[in-house]
């Protein structure tokens, strides 16, 4: 994509003054996290550190959409970022135990409102006009192959389900910014499109990143 992660803190702030868009890349702004990753993976199995990194975000975000692993951590991760201070947030589990919300069947959500209190519920894409899909046709391939499906997806040249859940995860992080009161407000605000069918986030981001290269 030609978008360079390795980037400082600064550099972070001029993305997302310019673009609203920031990556922060935890190895490099995470100290005490990166010393976990080498041990991650050599254990190769589900531990705490594979949700301690969004628990400890050092960006200190207010409001965010968290991914977990279990359906039966979203409740208690919920009310762990409550304790943590954050206002608002949206924790998700997608179906098959995917860390995002997925249109392959039902997700658990667990929302932490701004009055400080947890609604976790089952999440049904099809009642957000969604169509279902497999696991397969979300997946993807190689690096460039990805690549090639992102720029389809935003560029409106790809649809489908991998569009379709681009579109859900970005109505749910819209509600969790506090920007709309419901999941179907949130994606019928990411739809406009003027993203994802005209092609202009390819307009508006890419000589802004390329700045930064």
């Amino acid at each position: 994509l030609g978008v360079n992660l390795d980037l400082t803190p600064e550099q972070v702030g001029q993305c997302v003054d310019e673009v609203g868009i920031g990556f922060l890349f935890a190895v490099k702004l995470h100290p005490a996290m990166k010393h976990a990753i080498g041990p991650r993976r050599q254990m190769r199995v589900r531990t705490i550190f594979n949700i301690l990194g969004p628990l400890t975000n050092p960006a200190g975000a207010q409001r965010q959409l968290m991914g977990v692993f279990a359906a039966d951590l979203t409740d208690l991760l919920a009310h762990v970022l409550k304790a943590l201070g954050t206002k608002s947030a949206m924790v998700v589990n997608g179906y098959g135990g995917l860390d995002e919300l997925t249109v392959t069947g039902p997700n658990r959500v667990s929302y932490l409102k701004e009055d400080g209190t947890v609604e976790s519920y089952e999440l049904d894409p099809s009642e957000l006009g969604f169509k279902g899909a497999s696991i397969s046709e979300l997946k993807g391939d190689d690096a460039p192959t990805n690549a090639k499906i992102l720029r389809g997806v935003l560029s409106g040249e790809l649809d489908g389900a991998k569009r379709d859940v681009v579109l859900l995860n970005a109505g749910a992080a819209i509600m969790a910014a506090g920007k709309v009161d419901t999941m179907a407000d949130g994606i019928a605000m990411a739809k406009p499109a003027k993203a994802f069918n005209t092609g202009k986030i390819n307009a508006r981001t890419k000589p802004r990143f390329m700045l930064i290269l």
